[in-house]
């Protein structure tokens, strides 16, 4: 006789996923749920949520590495517990941190004797490497004005207008005066001749770019440094340098070994890299490394106890996971010289397809240049019916995250597409990419033009043919309008 029963509600082995209560109804989403879940929903519910984020291989606007070799995940996963800052108990993480400074001290050529150990430190990013470095800036400075009895109250760094925000956040955070040269039309980085000339002596240092965020191009550090020792002559200060190479650090020494930027100009005293960015290792890392000791003053160090022995330290935040130095240490060992070379040389040939391939459009000019940070920026010879923005907000329809900006002051009537060439962006991609843009421009070619409308909306105002509008309000209606226009040419059909 075979015995059965009826399941009964609690029975939750019987429910699929989808047919459980926990997905059914809709979870608090600013305040604690007052109950617990079990696991698989809360995995199912999160993780359906992130697919409708993009996939981050086609988000081409970013720098940020979003591949690595599988040996490297699971390192990456089996230290993922550990707190990089418990040195003591950490030994080999810390003795892993410490080699990955010295390579990357050796890389950019800093001046250091057979056994002489490199200083420098590992960060988040090199927004926090940019902090240190500048906070080393600022005491130095500081110390040598009080030395002299002079006043160290309006310490400024000298910039380019391309810089990359963090500079902007540590000149706030830190109260120092962000002194910035003006960009110009064709000249999308810093002039060395007009970065000096705004140099005074409360200025704590000169920051170059290698590799603008906007184009890639690399600043002339070697012009700066020439330029920058001969004010230093002339008025007594000794004005330093520092390199953020947050882009270009990882691609100059295997790309232009011949290129002088690094510790081998005498006024460059720091340097910060982006391990995360080409340095080929999942977001959450940088590095900072000084010249010598005397370019990191010992009162900016803190030396704690408390988590087993003393431990010097010299960061902005506290703990941090091991995951991301191993990960670099591993990269560096596994690629060599040599590995990093020619996936360096890859990205640059994929980037010149890509190119290439724009230019045969007849639709583009390339604003970036062909030596610096693999990427290409572009924008349209012809904005009289549409623009980069549209080019861009179409290319999402393909899965592609291009960006479209505008440059800053003075070149902020100049705007362009970017797209960055990282390892896991190959050959067949950039020809897709190609393809999919040529798509778009057909696309936009058989719409109204936005701008053309908005330039018609405008002209009513005026004449006083329709109620006055603001910007937004004109935009939108606009915006509407197109819509409106798309909409009805589209053709409802069964399949």
């Amino acid at each position: 006789m075979v015995l059965s029963k009826a399941a009964s509600e609690s029975d939750v082995s019987i429910h699929s996923t989808f047919a459980s209560r926990y997905v059914q109804t809709s979870l608090p989403r600013f305040r604690m749920p007052e109950c617990s879940i079990p696991k698989e929903a809360a995995y199912q519910i999160i993780n359906d949520e992130l697919m409708l984020d993009g996939n981050p291989r086609l988000n081409l606007a970013s720098f940020v590495t979003t591949w690595m070799e599988p040996e490297c995940d699971k390192l990456i996963m089996a230290a993922i517990n550990k707190n990089y800052v418990d040195m003591d108990e950490y030994p080999v993480t810390t003795e892993l941190q410490n080699r990955c400074v010295n390579m990357i001290a050796h890389l950019f050529n800093a001046p250091l004797g057979e056994s002489e150990t490199a200083v420098g430190v590992g960060t988040v990013g090199s927004s926090e490497a940019i902090m240190l470095a500048g906070l080393a800036f600022k005491r130095r400075w500081q110390n040598k004005r009080k030395a002299e009895g002079k006043p160290c109250d309006k310490p400024n760094i000298v910039t380019g207008a391309n810089v990359q925000v963090c500079w902007e956040k540590f000149a706030r955070y830190f109260e120092v005066e962000l002194k910035e040269v003006k960009l110009r039309d064709g000249y999308y980085v810093m002039d060395p001749k007009k970065a000096v000339e705004l140099v005074d002596e409360n200025t704590i240092c000169v920051a170059a770019i290698l590799g603008s965020t906007l184009n890639g191009e690399f600043e002339d550090v070697k012009l700066l440094n020439d330029l920058l020792i001969e004010k230093n002559k002339e008025t007594g200060w000794d004005t330093p340098i520092h390199v953020d190479a947050a882009s270009g650090g990882f691609i100059a020494p295997f790309l232009y070994p011949e290129l002088e930027w690094d510790f081998r100009l005498p006024l460059v005293k720091s340097i910060n890299v982006s391990g995360h960015k080409y340095g080929l290792v999942y977001a959450g890392i940088g590095w900072v490394i000084w010249r010598n000791k005397e370019d990191l003053p010992e009162e900016l160090i803190f030396h704690i106890n408390y988590l087993g022995a003393d431990q010097p330290t010299f960061t902005l935040n506290f703990s941090k996971g091991s995951s991301q130095v191993i990960a670099q240490y591993y990269q560096l060992i596994r690629l060599g010289f040599e590995g990093y070379k020619n996936i360096m040389d890859n990205c640059q040939g994929n980037a010149m397809v890509l190119k290439e391939g724009l230019e045969k459009t007849g639709r583009f000019n390339i604003v970036s240049k062909d030596n610096g940070v693999p990427l290409v920026a572009f924008s349209l010879k012809d904005r009289s019916r549409h623009d980069e923005f549209e080019v861009s907000d179409y290319l999402r329809r393909f899965g592609w995250i291009v960006p479209a900006y505008t440059m800053p002051p003075d070149a902020q009537h100049i705007t362009v597409l970017r797209v960055v060439v990282r390892e896991d962006f190959s050959r067949t991609l950039a020809e897709r990419l190609v393809m999919d843009i040529v798509k778009v421009l057909h696309e936009l070619d058989q719409l109204p033009s936005k701008l053309l409308m908005l330039s018609e909306e405008k002209k009513k105002v005026e004449n006083g043919n329709a109620s006055k509008k603001s910007e937004i309000e004109m935009q939108k209606s606009i915006t509407d309008a197109w819509k409106k226009f798309v909409l009805a040419k589209k053709t409802n059909g069964v399949c």
